[in-house]
């Protein structure tokens, strides 16, 4: 095992077991502080040093990081940013000084790449630099072109290119990454509450199903944080609400198991365009 060690911030989901994985393969040591109530504790696992630490904690972060000799660290997995906006919310998440000064006094706006770009600047400035998140599991991005059996139709590939740009300028507002589209028109779009409820959403908006869902990578895509992710969940979730298709970006989407997401989607007749 190699003297240089890897940060990982571990949110929810499998995303960074991926991470953790690929650092190791790759001869790091990796120092998890996982985020409470979110990070799988099975996670201390593939970690030589773990801790756990609060959402909004981030001077805990860099202390632990920097006490820890981790120069560059990742941050990999979900966040529910919503629960962020419930009653007595301070109370609730405690955030220490540094992340109360960066939420009310350094960034600009609440938007998602706002807060995170300056957590980013605030962890440089103590000397730990936020690296690529999808450095270590590259091997799991979405490939270009039809990656399923089952092929679009003509009335499908309409919609991916409709709801391409649609996707792309709420990506470019940082609203959110993914619209729902049906016959070239708009049933959702992404914002605060995240795909999955998005797709619960426009599945009871569109009861005749159908529909098609593109994800996408903002203009100027961050690939420290925030990068488009979809799942075997996201293909079971689609079904349940009677899409047929989901559009995702080559080469900036992570499909969390690849391999498994392409068979969930074939055994249960969902398109996966990569476009």
């Amino acid at each position: 095992m190699s003297s240089g060690r890897i940060g990982l911030i571990a949110g929810a989901g499998r995303f960074p077991f991926l991470v953790a994985q690929g650092a190791r393969q790759a001869g790091h040591e990796v120092v998890v502080v996982g985020l409470r109530g979110l990070a799988d504790p099975s996670l201390r696992e593939l970690a030589d040093r773990f801790y756990w630490s609060g959402v909004v904690r981030l001077g805990r972060w860099i202390r632990i990081f920097r006490r820890e000799g981790v120069s560059r660290a990742i941050m990999a997995g979900s966040v529910r940013k919503r629960e962020m906006y419930g009653r007595f919310r301070l109370l609730r998440y405690l955030p220490d000084w540094t992340t109360i000064r960066l939420w009310f006094f350094v960034a600009a706006d609440k938007r998602n790449d706002t807060l995170l770009r300056a957590a980013a600047d605030e962890m440089q400035r103590k000397g730990v630099t936020l690296s690529n998140s999808v450095e270590f599991c590259a091997d799991h991005l979405a490939r270009p072109g039809v990656m399923t059996r089952l092929q679009p139709s003509a009335a499908q590939r309409k919609d991916a290119e409709f709801g391409w740009r649609i996707a792309k300028e709420i990506g470019r507002l940082d609203i959110g990454q993914a619209v729902a589209v049906k016959e070239q028109e708009v049933i959702a779009v992404e914002a605060i509450e995240g795909t999955d409820d998005m797709i619960r959403r426009a599945g009871a908006l569109c009861r005749s199903g159908g529909w098609t869902l593109v994800k996408v990578a903002k203009p100027d895509q961050d690939m420290r944080f925030d990068v488009p992710t979809v799942g075997v969940n996201t293909i079971e979730n689609l079904h349940a609400n009677g899409a047929g298709m989901l559009v995702i970006e080559a080469g900036k989407t992570l499909m969390v198991d690849r391999e498994k997401v392409i068979a969930a989607a074939d055994r249960l007749g969902i398109v996966v365009l990569g476009s």
